[in-house]
């Protein structure tokens, strides 16, 4: 899944490390919904940002005497056991409340890689290095046959990253619900609906690639790991995935609880880490706004979000 926003970014100063899952599987949707439900009722969500942690993380000696539940923290411990989770973390104000298992342990991110994205996507387009309303066409994209037509060039780079450029090429990475829900080609225009697409999360890392002349993944070491401070993640750490029917392979992330913790608190921090703006805090707001609706909730540019665009409460899920 990617990120979640929970009820707006600027709201929350509580933020856990991603629950990873042995053998790089994701837990099926009813329990990703579940263990969000369980750790949303168990925190008080403050509307103060907090600190930032240092070279290391600091963890509080006695949550309970910080007002957390000791009888609600062994809950979440005996979920996380339950569910097969190699690591998590509760971190609040830029602190450890609560850590389980190895939070050192470097695990794929699956669909939250996209998240990483639209970060380095913003800080290209505040360099000038990426225009959000380029078309396919403008930018030379075309996949294999067959190839894209002359109404899927069409769809601009800010489609795309609201998963709703209309483009139902073969692509790679796809998750069995994905390609059953697949429309059919040239069934919607540019920009006019909603699918959950690896096309087009895939071809904007090529798109981030040429713009910039940079692998992403030593991007995001470059831009935003090494700025933040994060312990574990090197470029190594991630990986392509390629197929015989498309172009544009998938970018896969290897990445510690405890790394993406400080992601999390970033985007907290509206890009601003310890006084250096690392992702621009125009685009923390414009990239974590919904523009669909969707089942999962709200969809902005490769992010979830739990407010939706019609303004409706959505309940929390994820494909």
């Amino acid at each position: 899944m990617e990120g979640l926003i929970l009820s707006r970014i600027q709201a929350v100063d509580v933020f856990f490390g991603l629950l990873f899952f042995k053998g790089g599987h994701p837990v099926k949707r009813g329990l990703w919904t579940a263990a969000a439900l369980l750790f949303f009722a168990s925190v008080q969500i403050h509307s103060q940002a907090g600190n930032l942690p240092g070279a290391d993380w600091m963890q509080l000696r006695s949550p309970q005497q910080a007002g957390w539940s000791s009888e609600d923290l062994a809950k979440i411990g005996k979920y996380i056991e339950e569910i097969g989770s190699t690591s998590a973390m509760i971190v609040q104000r830029g602190v450890v409340v609560a850590a389980w298992g190895d939070v050192r342990h470097k695990s794929n991110l699956h669909s939250c890689r996209k998240s990483l994205l639209s970060a380095l996507i913003g800080i290209a387009v505040s360099e000038g290095k990426i225009n959000p309303d380029d078309t396919l066409a403008k930018l030379g994209i075309d996949d294999k046959k067959p190839s894209l037509t002359d109404q899927e060039k069409q769809a601009r780079v800010r489609d795309l990253l609201e998963a709703r450029s209309g483009v139902y090429h073969p692509t790679v990475y796809e998750t069995k619900g994905m390609e059953e829900s697949k429309p059919p080609r040239g069934s919607h225009a540019p920009g006019t609906f909603w699918y959950c697409n690896n096309w087009d999360f895939n071809t904007l890392s090529y798109i981030y690639e040429q713009s910039t002349g940079t692998r992403i993944f030593d991007a995001f070491y470059q831009r935003i790991a090494q700025p933040i401070g994060m312990q574990d993640f090197k470029a190594r750490d991630g990986h392509y995935v390629s197929g015989d029917d498309t172009r544009f392979p998938a970018y896969l992330f290897d990445m510690s609880a405890r790394d993406f913790a400080r992601f999390g608190l970033l985007y907290l921090h509206h890009g601003n880490w310890n006084g250096v703006q690392v992702v621009p805090e125009s685009w923390i707001a414009e990239s974590t706004r919904p523009y669909s609706d969707t089942e999962s909730g709200g969809y902005g540019y490769l992010w979830w979000t739990a407010d939706s665009a019609s303004g409706a409460r959505p309940e929390i899920a994820f494909p």
